[in-house]
C-alpha cells in the first residue's frame, strides 16, 4: 500500500490507479488530477538527491582552503619573482618582466589543456579524487620551483602548476553540487573570497619570507599544499552521487569541445565571451603589478606584498559582505555590470597614478570588480543541468586559461616596451589602458546579452 503524495490518501497499486516514475522513484496517485498537481508543483514533493556522503562542515571549508592555498602559493611568490628572475637570468628588470610573462604563459597553456579534462573527470569519477590529485601535484610543483637552479626548471614547475591549478574546476563544481540555486552566488562568493584571502596572506607573508632569500616562499607554499592534502584525505566527502555522473568523453574534455557543449544552453556562449574579455583585461594586475610599481614608484618587495595584501582585503570584504547585500538587492545581472564598469575606471586610474597613495586608492575599485566573477558564474551555473556542472566549470576554466595564455605576454610586453629607455612612445601605464579597453568591451557584450535574455523571458 502507498500514500498519494498530493492528497495523502492510501492507494493500493492496480491498473485503475495513476502511476508515475520520477527520478527513479514510483509515485502512486488516486486520480489524474493529482498527477497534474504533482507535475505542476513537483519541488514540494520531490526532495533533491542526497549527496554521496552528506557534506559535513568540513566539506565547504576544505574546498575554500584548497582555493585559498592555491592563491596563497601564487601570492607568496609574487613579491620575490622579479628578484629571482633577475638572479637566474642576469638581465634587467624589464627583461625579467618579459620572462615573467612567458612563465605565466606556460602556466596558462597547461591549465587551458587540463582544466576541461579535470572538469570532465570530476563529472565521471566525482570531485574528491580530482581535488586530492591536484593538491598533491601543487605541493610537488612548489618543491620543484624552490630547488630550481635555472630558468628551465622554473618553466617545468609552472607546467606542473598548470595541471594542479586546474583544480578549481572541480572545486566550483563541488560548490554547485552542495548549493541551492538561490545560494550559489553567495557560495561562489565565498570561494572567490578565498582568492582574495590568498592575496592578503600570500604577498604579505612572501614579503616577510623574502628576508630568508627568494626561494623561501616556495618551500612554505609546498608545506601548506601537502598539509591540505592530508586534511582532505581524512575529512573530505564526495559531493556527486553516482546516479548523477556521466561517461567521460574525450571530445568534450578539451577547450573546444567544452565550449561547443555550452552552445546547447541559451545565452551561455555570449556570457562566456563577455567573461573572457573581463578575465583578459584583469590579467594586467597579476602580470605587471610587481614590475610596474617597482619601476614607477621604486617599491620594495615588502611594499609590493603589502599592496597586494590590501587588494586581497578589498576582495574578501567585497565577496563575503558586499556581495551578500548587493545580489539580493540588485540581482546578479546588475551586480556584474556595475562591477565591470567600475573596474574599467580603476584601470585608467592605475595607468595615470602619479603617487603611491593614489595607486593604493584606486585598488578600492576592486570592491565592485570582485563581484563580477561569482555573480556571472552563478548565472551560468543556472543555465546547465546538474551532470554538466563540472563541464561548465571546465569551460570557464578554459576561457580563464586562454585569457592567461594571451594576457600576461601581452601585458608584460606592453609594459616592457613602453617603459624601455629610448622608447618612441614612453608610457609605462600602457598595459592598464589595454585592460580598460578590454573591460569596456566586456561590458558592452554582457549588457547586450542580458538585454536579449530579459526580452526572451518577457516574451515567454
Amino acid at each position: 500500500m502507498h500514500t498519494d503524495p498530493v492528497c495523502g490518501q492510501a492507494v493500493v497499486p492496480h491498473r485503475s490507479s495513476a502511476e508515475l516514475e520520477h527520478g527513479g522513484t514510483f509515485y502512486y496517485f488516486c486520480s489524474e488530477l493529482c498527477v497534474s498537481k504533482f507535475l505542476a508543483d513537483r519541488e514540494r514533493y520531490v526532495q533533491r538527491p542526497a549527496l554521496a556522503s552528506s557534506p559535513s562542515k568540513h566539506a565547504l571549508a576544505f574546498v575554500t582552503i584548497t582555493v585559498l592555498i592555491d592563491m596563497l602559493g601564487l601570492g607568496l611568490i609574487l613579491p620575490v619573482l622579479p628578484k629571482l628572475l633577475v638572479e637566474l637570468d642576469g638581465g634587467t628588470l624589464s627583461d625579467a618582466a618579459i620572462n615573467g610573462g612567458w612563465l605565466a604563459f606556460t602556466y596558462a597553456t597547461t591549465q587551458l589543456i587540463f582544466a576541461p579534462i579535470l572538469g570532465n573527470l570530476s563529472d565521471r569519477y566525482g570531485r574528491r579524487p580530482v581535488l586530492l590529485f591536484a593538491i598533491a601535484a601543487l605541493g610537488l610543483d612548489y618543491l620543484v620551483m624552490g630547488f630550481a637552479p635555472t630558468l628551465v626548471w622554473l618553466f617545468a614547475g609552472r607546467t606542473l602548476a598548470g595541471i594542479a591549478g586546474a583544480s578549481f574546476t572541480a572545486a566550483y563544481a563541488y560548490v554547485a553540487d552542495i548549493s541551492q540555486p538561490e545560494k550559489r552566488a553567495q557560495n561562489f562568493g565565498v570561494i572567490s573570497a578565498a582568492f582574495g584571502a590568498g592575496f592578503i596572506i600570500g604577498p604579505a607573508l612572501g614579503g616577510l619570507l623574502a628576508a630568508f632569500g627568494p626561494r623561501a616562499p616556495f618551500f612554505a607554499a609546498a608545506a601548506l599544499a601537502l598539509i591540505n592534502f592530508a586534511y582532505g584525505w581524512c575529512l573530505l566527502p564526495e559531493s556527486l552521487v553516482k546516479t548523477k555522473r556521466r561517461p567521460f568523453e574525450w571530445k568534450r574534455a578539451n577547450p573546444i569541445g567544452a565550449l561547443a557543449e555550452m552552445r546547447k544552453h541559451r545565452g551561455a556562449i555570449a556570457l562566456l565571451f563577455g567573461l573572457f574579455l573581463w578575465m583578459l583585461g584583469h590579467q594586467v594586475m597579476p602580470a605587471t603589478w610587481s614590475f610596474y610599481t617597482k619601476y614607477r614608484f621604486d617599491w620594495s618587495e615588502a611594499m609590493i606584498g603589502v599592496s597586494l595584501a590590501f587588494a586581497g582585503v578589498v576582495m574578501v570584504v567585497s565577496q563575503t559582505a558586499l556581495l551578500r547585500f548587493a545580489v539580493p538587492k540588485l540581482g546578479e545581472r546588475r551586480v556584474a555590470l556595475v562591477g565591470i564598469a567600475i573596474a574599467c575606471v580603476g584601470y585608467v586610474g592605475h595607468a595615470t597614478a602619479t603617487t603611491t597613495s593614489t595607486m593604493i586608492a584606486w585598488l578600492l575599485t576592486g570592491l565592485f570588480g570582485a563581484m563580477v566573477m561569482p555573480s556571472s558564474n552563478a548565472m551560468l551555473s543556472q543555465r546547465v543541468p546538474e551532470d554538466a556542472q563540472g563541464e561548465l566549470q571546465g569551460a570557464i576554466a578554459s576561457i580563464y586559461s586562454f585569457s592567461s595564455v594571451i594576457g600576461p605576454p601581452l601585458m608584460t610586453q606592453l609594459f616592457g616596451r613602453f617603459s624601455a629607455m629610448g622608447s618612441a612612445a614612453y608610457f609605462p601605464g600602457a598595459a592598464f589602458i589595454a585592460g580598460a579597453v578590454l573591460t569596456l568591451a566586456s561590458f558592452v557584450i554582457s549588457a547586450r546579452e542580458f538585454s536579449t535574455a530579459e526580452g526572451a523571458n518577457a516574451a515567454a
